[in-house]
């Protein structure tokens, strides 16, 4: 057919009509929402339900698989992520070891990783890939530690998860105390999924510590303490970023009272000064958080999501500019993007990314938290 000029203008018209199509951004989550990590994983996952469903202009998609809270199931769920969904960033998990074992796929498939939950020390080629919303065991740590010697504490008792989570947290403690005039006299082990830590507990109790540190997370954290307890131990008993949650209070319920942690400002932004750099994201996101999960439901986990999410929103802008979503060139943007986020507030704390901090929290990301009747309070 003989196209006239008023055709072909209206063809072209109608091709400057059609927007161009919105490209998808694609967000690979693994969490253990059962096994002995679910305690965590639950709160992680239920996050996503409050969390923006646009980045950057453009349309996002959480792909949210339950990995058992085994590693090898999270290392199976990163690469679906990577090769049959063609995810532009991962995300995960809530157990140590499953995040360390999703380093791996995310430095092999060159995509971006943020790790929801604190991982060991990386080879060059992962860290390069890895960025890690939690504060880490250091930081966290020291506040602890800072308490102790503030108390005239010189011995201490460390029991902890048999894994790498037991491991960065003793290990924390072990370059800490020494400078404190403190020295941890213990180092005892325990399952994640183990009911009974007797034996251990009793070697801890025989060595006599001013004080114990449970090297644990969520509701298993709970197990040596319910011990001590139970045994008649008087000592102040610390914990770690990983054990606040509801879950913790209600399986250790009066065992527990008087436990201390370490955790992010969200617990306890109402106790917060006006002053503090995250109360005002802490509280809106606590808030929220409860309403759709009902009072009391607030914890540090659900904060590392949002916190996770809020960094890619402000990455992905700048990675819009050199490609699109689906692409190599934009993972690697986007890559490079968040290496470059700077004064981005969380609910936990405030990040500033850089080539040599994937991390980018300070003590500012940190508060002091103690067991009172029944709930989380900010230890004055």
């Amino acid at each position: 057919m003989k196209r006239t000029p008023l055709f072909a203008a209206l063809a072209v018209a109608a091709f400057v009509a059609v927007p161009a199509a919105r490209a998808e951004i694609t967000v690979g989550v693994s969490l253990g929402t059962t096994g002995p990590g679910s305690s965590l994983g639950i709160p992680y996952k239920n996050a996503f339900q409050l969390l923006p469903k646009t980045l950057g202009g453009e349309p996002v998609k959480y792909i949210i698989l339950d990995d058992e809270s085994k590693p090898d199931n999270a290392a199976k769920n990163a690469r679906k992520f990577v090769t049959e969904d063609k995810a532009d960033v991962i995300m995960g998990s809530n157990g140590v070891p499953s995040a360390a074992a999703m380093t791996q796929v995310a430095a092999e498939s060159r995509t971006p990783m943020i790790a929801l939950t604190p991982v060991p020390p990386l080879a060059p080629e992962r860290a390069h890939w890895t960025f890690i919303v939690p504060q880490t065991t250091e930081l966290m740590m020291s506040a602890v530690v800072d308490h102790m010697k503030a108390k005239g504490i010189k011995t201490v008792g460390y029991i902890g998860f048999s894994d790498t989570w037991g491991d960065l947290v003793y290990n924390a403690l072990m370059s800490l105390t020494p400078a404190a005039g403190i020295k941890v006299v213990t180092n005892e082990r325990y399952g994640r999924a183990d009911t009974s830590v007797t034996g251990q507990v009793l070697k801890v109790m025989a060595a006599n510590p001013d004080a114990v540190v449970v090297g644990g997370s969520g509701s298993p954290g709970a197990t040596p303490h319910i011990a001590l307890a139970e045994r008649g131990y008087k000592g102040p008993i610390y914990h770690n970023h990983g054990t606040v949650n509801l879950a913790f209070i209600q399986t250790g319920k009066k065992n527990v009272e008087g436990a201390i942690a370490p955790t992010g400002a969200l617990i306890v932004p109402e106790e917060l000064p006006a002053e503090f750099p995250t109360k005002a994201v802490s509280l809106e996101f606590t808030k929220r958080y409860e309403a759709a999960f009902g009072a009391g439901s607030r914890n540090a986990f659900a904060g590392y999501s949002h916190d996770a999410v809020a960094l890619l929103g402000a990455a992905v802008p700048a990675a819009l500019k050199k490609a699109r979503p689906g692409t190599p060139e934009f993972r690697a943007a986007l890559r490079d993007a968040l290496e470059n986020t700077r004064n981005v507030i969380g609910t936990h704390g405030v990040y500033n990314m850089s080539p040599s901090n994937h991390n980018g929290l300070d003590e500012r990301a940190r508060v002091l938290v103690r067991v009172e009747n029944g709930e989380w309070r900010l230890l004055k």
